[in-house]
């Protein structure tokens, strides 16, 4: 077991309670009686525990699909225990294949740290800086010897990589496996025994590489970590996981208001997920409400998290404001017309990034998605003229 100097507030006393809260929102939990096992100890000797957690600084963007895991790292931190960053600058370099269908391209040096720059400066809205260290995989990794990286091989077998579904979906395609990828949860799981880690969290998707953690500690003679995974949170399309590249994210660096917008968009029942999973209000509670109020009051906790509840209370009346009874946005974009050019709604819309593509424009229309003081304007070649353009449910620019 880990031993450390720095002491833990006395704050654990009943721990099925602490066990239930760290276990909301929670898709599994290897295993509890361990967890329990774990808490307690750190509470007869005062020590905190280690408490582990793995980003490979492959985007540089945090959303909420993070947040559900960063939620449950501050839980850990608020009962005193000390949560390991990990920037996986190292890993990076080889690409985590997990549900990838095809090799992943690999990232340079340069964007890799780059990346991790914008990770730092985001994670610290949610985790508290004192009780957080962050470190880097290549500290460790990036000094294995080859006599160490092949005795490292040798705890796992292609069979056992294979039993991966990701793996096997490749294999029977007759997609390519690179060996590089073999060795990425190998070097997860030395991560593991290089910081001693007493639990891990990662996403449902990190199973096999999270046990993996469990399966090297063993074979260290370490206690193997607890592995907590939380679940994969659904973009505001409901349906997808929350992505990027898929334009169904909530970031939490996004300002108050485009935050607080984005959440109402969504509908009723992954509103309660969201509840679940990123608040701490009890879900008996939020399904007695008026599933409106309910979703003002989830945006606005929402918000709270990453700003001064002010602003989190200044979004939600701007959204009223705005949307319930169709008043001019106070804070909407203005953009003056030449006189005397003849301007296109296209190009205007572009060059103030309010559709991204000439694709998204022509579908938005089409769709009725684009409305000129609050008409759906149905003409590509629509003649601009001063007024209040809305794109989609929360983009607006005035002309005039």
């Amino acid at each position: 077991m880990t031993i450390l100097t720095r002491e833990v507030p006395l704050l654990i006393m009943d721990f099925k309670k602490t066990i239930e809260k760290l276990a909301r929102g929670s898709a599994e939990i290897i295993n509890i009686a361990n967890l329990e096992k774990k808490l307690k100890w750190s509470h007869k000797t005062k020590q905190p525990l280690r408490i582990k957690a793995g980003f490979d600084p492959t985007a540089p963007d945090i959303h909420l699909g993070h947040v559900v895991l960063l939620r449950k790292l501050k839980q850990f931190q608020d009962i005193g225990h000390t949560v390991y960053f990990l920037i996986g600058d190292f890993t990076a370099l080889v690409g985590d294949p997990t549900g990838r269908d095809q090799l992943r391209p690999r990232l340079t040096v340069e964007e890799i740290k780059e990346n991790a720059k914008t990770y730092k400066k985001q994670v610290f809205k949610i985790l508290d800086k004192e009780k957080t260290k962050v470190v880097f995989n290549s500290q460790w990794l990036a000094k294995l010897s080859s006599h160490q990286m092949l005795a490292l091989t040798a705890h796992s077998t292609v069979a056992q990589m294979l039993a991966r579904a990701d793996f096997k979906k490749r294999f029977e395609d007759g997609a390519e496996i690179s060996l590089l990828e073999f060795i990425y949860p190998l070097l997860q799981g030395y991560d593991s025994i290089q910081l001693k880690a007493d639990v891990e969290l990662g996403g449902t998707d990190q199973k096999f590489n999270l046990l993996m953690g469990r399966q090297l500690q063993e074979a260290n003679e370490q206690d193997p970590q607890v592995v907590m995974m939380t679940p994969l949170l659904e973009g505001t399309d409901g349906v997808k996981k929350m992505s990027k590249s898929l334009n169904n994210y909530i970031g939490i660096n996004e300002t108050p208001n485009e935050i607080f917008g984005k959440i109402m968009s969504i509908n009723d029942e992954l509103m309660l997920r969201y509840f679940e999973v990123l608040t701490d209000r009890g879900i008996d509670e939020v399904k007695q409400m008026h599933p409106k109020e309910a979703k003002l009051l989830l945006a606005e906790d929402i918000v709270a998290q990453f700003y001064d509840r002010k602003f989190a209370i200044g979004a939600r009346e701007e959204f009223i404001k705005t949307f319930s009874l169709k008043q001019r946005p106070s804070d909407i974009l203005v953009y003056k017309l030449k006189p005397s050019v003849v301007e296109d709604l296209m190009t205007i819309l572009l060059l103030n990034k309010m559709v991204v593509s000439n694709n998204e424009y022509r579908r938005l229309i089409k769709q009725g998605g684009i409305s000129f003081n609050g008409e759906k304007i149905d003409q590509l070649d629509w003649v601009v003229k001063p007024g209040i353009i809305k794109v989609g449910k929360r983009r607006f620019i005035e002309l005039i």
